[in-house]
């Protein structure tokens, strides 16, 4: 698998951050110039009110800008000003963190579980334990515990990425550092802004969506803007020295870049209620306020006697195709698909694997929970940026 990045300006004011996997556009978003999104930003917050029937707490971080808090993730609150109460309470001042943006009728939400990421590590509040991820074979986990264990872990979690199963020990103990002075500046100088601060403003999206991107299969990141050459070339040079060869700056008149990679098109696609397979059966992806769902049609597929293994076969090109809608068009919550009914129950499990293991593969927590009695296959997906319907809107497109 090759992937290619490609930031651009989809039209003026619109910027595109593109994710190419083999060819095919994989992921998608769009922000409007005129406008910042708060996602990760890190702010002194104070507790407006709290609502104990729904466990959760509302928290104002700038003037009149409410934003959801869970209480039950309030596990090592960051305090600006010393308190008696062990629980939050109102008039509270903490530190928070934009963990999901504005979701429809939604505020937003925040965390108080602090996360700073590098390209190797997370550092997380929320947690005291050092997780790995789970795309770290045995080997490359042994082998990154065993450097791990011999930190001084103080009062913060850490998350190693996969990114790290090819780091040397010298970049990951530097980040390491480097995440830890970050922590160490916002415990102990930070708290002391004032109420209503940004004391940490999150990097660009695209920026962030490099930074996560495993090095291992990112071949190249293409901008033809030289504001934002230089802007990433900065930010590669600083945080991923060893990615800085695969920047190129794209000059060709006669070809715009957007063109070239047919983003306009490709977006047309991902904003379609109907997706076509190449075999002539077709997705209908329908998103609804509570849920999306998914069919799957049969459609021009005329092909194989053998009704069952055809049916296998729609489902089965159905589900890879599934699995790259839901990065492409970036759905999230409850995702229910109606597969074409299949009469066997080893191959229903078998399409049930297929679809697990398909989502392993996404940069965003995402899980094929079960089937149901009726056939439905349940899908959930961790929210936190917008759709690109929704996207879409907000650039006026």
């Amino acid at each position: 698998m090759e992937d290619s990045r490609i930031i651009t300006y989809l039209r003026e004011g619109i910027l595109a951050d593109a994710l190419y996997e083999d060819g095919r556009l994989t992921e998608l978003s769009l922000m409007p110039t005129a406008s910042q999104s708060l996602l990760g930003n890190i702010y002194i917050g104070r507790v407006k009110n709290i609502v104990k029937n729904i466990q959760a707490a509302f928290v104002e971080i700038t003037p009149g800008l409410l934003c959801y808090l869970s209480l039950e993730e309030v596990k090592y609150p960051i305090y600006t000003k010393p308190k008696r109460q062990t629980q939050l309470v109102e008039g509270d001042e903490l530190l928070v963190q934009v963990s999901r943006e504005a979701v429809k009728t939604k505020a937003p939400s925040v965390t108080t579980n602090i996360n700073l990421p590098g390209k190797y590590l997370i550092l997380t509040t929320g947690n005291r334990m050092v997780g790995y991820s789970s795309k770290l074979k045995a080997a490359e986990k042994a082998r990154l515990k065993e450097l791990v264990d011999t930190w001084d872990l103080k009062e913060a979690g850490w998350i190693v990425r996969t990114n790290a199963r090819h780091a040397e020990i010298t970049e990951l103990a530097g980040e390491y550092q480097k995440l830890l002075a970050q922590y160490e500046y916002l415990t102990t100088q930070a708290v002391h802004r004032t109420i209503f601060s940004c004391v940490q403003k999150s990097r660009p999206l695209y920026l962030t969506s490099i930074l996560g991107s495993q090095s291992e299969y990112l071949k190249g990141i293409v901008t033809d803007d030289q504001k934002l050459y230089q802007e990433i070339a900065e930010f590669l040079t600083e945080e991923m020295p060893k990615e800085r060869r695969k920047l190129r700056l794209y000059q060709d008149t006669m070809l715009p870049l957007k063109a070239l990679y047919r983003l306009e098109k490709g977006l047309q696609e991902a904003l379609c209620e109907r997706v076509w397979l190449r075999s002539g059966a077709y997705l209908v992806i329908e998103p609804t306020e509570a849920l999306t769902v998914i069919d799957v049609n049969t459609g021009k597929y005329t092909g194989g006697k053998e009704k069952q293994k055809t049916i296998q076969k729609i489902n089965k090109e159905a589900a890879c195709e599934i699995a790259r809608q839901l990065r492409l068009r970036n759905l999230s919550g409850i995702i229910l698909v109606d597969f074409v009914d299949l009469a066997e129950e080893e191959a229903k499990q078998e399409l049930l694997q297929l679809m697990k293991d398909l989502l392993k593969q996404d940069p965003q927590k995402a899980t094929a929970v079960d089937l149901t009695e009726l056939g439905l296959m349940e899908l959930t997906r961790k929210k936190q940026k917008k759709t690109l319907l929704e996207q879409a809107k907000e650039c006026g497109i």
